[in-house]
């Protein structure tokens, strides 16, 4: 893969299906612009790189559209364009399309995840965005559940008080830009460990990846993460699981696994995917 992935933990998405006793608060925090300036840096390194924002998965597409080209003002980059394809029908029309194929880079916002494997699941653009970052030095990013999208499995529904209690985590295909691994957002302040283990515990070839609020892992060659933002990335790894109960429990019965390893991410550590190695620190251009 030539293009880069940006996977982003959110903080407040204004449009995700909010846990109960969850407190979400009425502004945008841009991750202190420091991962967006990393979205423009990678889309060949200019302030005027053509950025595509797609809002599908939120519920408020305008507010969020603008409060993002607000955003990316402020570091400088004003050719950024707000998609707010909105159903399957919005997603074949040639402007979009047309779009899609010419930008530098697409950022997906927060929201709904299964707005965005509904929508986008078998059109044109999706294809589009496979083949660019295949072949081109194209950037897709995403925040929240645009960055839960992205894996080929992906988690779609799952309490944090009920994570660890089989039937509690719903999973289903993603839009598939990385494989083999399971992609968590705003994990550590709405406590997604649980949510995490047990999709890693069901899913043992993939990778779990939780990222915290005001940060993210940038994804070159399908393979390396390197941790970018304030906050944790935390790393699970399935395949060393020694004993897990999960095939044979009844619904809403508790889980029991053993082994399960994990790695805590600061930003500039970087994780090897293929062989699983953690590293404390790399420096990367």
């Amino acid at each position: 893969m030539k293009g880069k992935l940006i996977a982003i933990g959110g903080n407040e998405d204004k449009g995700t299906q909010v846990e109960p006793n969850y407190q979400q608060r009425n502004n945008l925090n841009f991750f202190g612009l420091q991962i967006l300036s990393r979205i423009v840096d990678s889309c060949r390194g200019h302030k005027d790189a053509h950025i595509e924002v797609i809002t599908s998965a939120s519920s408020i597409p305008e507010e969020v559209g603008e409060n993002y080209m607000t955003a990316f003002g402020k570091i400088g980059c004003t050719n950024v364009h707000s998609m707010h394809i909105r159903d399957r029908a919005d997603a074949q029309k040639t402007e979009f399309i047309e779009r899609i194929k010419k930008c530098d880079g697409v950022m997906m916002t927060g929201g709904n995840q299964l707005r965005l494997s509904t929508i986008f699941g078998g059109t044109e653009i999706l294809k589009i965005l496979h083949k660019r970052l295949e072949t081109e030095e194209f950037v897709l990013a995403g925040t929240s559940a645009g960055a839960m999208a992205m894996s080929n499995t992906m988690i779609y529904q799952g309490s944090s008080a009920g994570a660890l209690i089989k039937g509690e985590v719903k999973i289903t295909t993603g839009l598939a830009f990385i494989q083999n691994v399971i992609i968590d957002s705003h994990f550590d302040k709405r406590g997604r460990f649980g949510r995490l283990a047990q999709a890693v515990a069901s899913n043992p070839s993939c990778i779990g990846i939780g990222l915290g609020e005001d940060t993210g892992v940038f994804i070159t060659d399908n393979n390396h993460l390197e941790a970018i933002g304030s906050g944790l990335v935390v790393i699970v790894d399935g395949h060393g699981i020694l004993h897990s109960n999960i095939a044979d429990l009844n619904e809403g019965s508790p889980i029991s696994i053993e082994n399960l390893v994990v790695h805590v991410m600061t930003k500039g550590n970087t994780y090897d995917l293929s062989s699983r190695k953690f590293q404390v620190e790399e420096h990367i251009k």
